[in-house]
């Protein structure tokens, strides 16, 4: 099942149905339930391969993941090992340190793609606060000839007779 862990909510860790924060126990199976922090830690660690090779060796093909200043490549680099991981550190200069200014690439193995992108969006969505914001109205289009329109960004209701969102601000035009 794939569902979208709230860390406000419980979960019974057998069956996955949500709760309240309040509830104890799952009605359907009587589990003890489990924190969305907990759930989400559970998954995370379930996520990781154990089979995955934790050294990259000169056969494996790489792919670059991202292209950074060394502060933010290993910043990076150690968010992404800690999840079990392995990265190498190249530079489009010699001495592959950054050094002398250049940029460093973060390159991960290709067989890692998709758990590296799937890691970093979730914690994108962590870093940036968005787990915390309301995006259900994300798809709203602001349509002038309505009565009324709903911002995407805010969800303020408001008649389209002005290009701007009264509520939050933002430009339409």
């Amino acid at each position: 099942m794939d569902l979208m862990i709230d860390p406000d909510l419980k979960y019974c860790p057998s069956c996955e149905d949500e709760y309240r924060a309040e509830i104890e126990n799952c009605a359907a199976c009587g589990m003890k339930l489990l924190t969305g922090v907990e759930m989400l830690r559970i998954r995370r660690e379930g996520d990781r391969r154990p089979d995955r090779p934790q050294q990259i060796s000169t056969d494996d093909k790489l792919v670059d993941i991202r292209r950074g200043s060394m502060v933010d490549i290993r910043n990076l680099q150690t968010l992404l090992e800690n999840e079990g991981i392995p990265t190498v550190v190249s530079s489009d200069k010699s001495c592959g340190k950054g050094c002398c200014g250049s940029e460093l690439f973060l390159k991960i193995r290709v067989a890692d793609l998709q758990d590296a992108l799937r890691f970093l969006e979730e914690e994108h969505i962590r870093s940036t606060g968005l787990e915390d914001h309301d995006l259900s109205h994300m798809d709203a289009v602001f349509n002038t000839a309505a009565e009324e329109t709903v911002c995407p960004a805010c969800g303020c209701r408001f008649e389209p007779t002005s290009t701007n969102c009264p509520d939050c601000g933002l430009c339409f035009a």
